[in-house]
């Protein structure tokens, strides 16, 4: 880890707004990754629609868990 990540990481609502960032830059790669997947094979069925919109949930909602227990456990 580079001395700028540590930091950023030590500060924290720099770190906040630094995993904020980079879930930004994941969720654009993963768009972009998902439309050339769309080009080359066309768009996914209706079934698996529904199957990725409830794994996005799922992971939604771990998410908000997670980021529910950290809040608490901080002093």
């Amino acid at each position: 880890m580079s001395d700028a990540e540590q930091r950023a990481k030590d500060e924290g609502p720099a770190r906040e707004v630094s995993a904020a960032v980079e879930r930004h830059i994941q969720r654009d790669l993963l768009e972009e990754l998902l439309q050339a997947k769309e080009a080359e094979i066309g768009p996914p069925s209706s079934e698996v629609r529904e199957w990725a919109a409830e794994i996005f949930g799922d992971a939604e909602t771990m998410a908000a868990d997670e980021k529910s227990t950290a809040t608490r456990s901080v002093p």
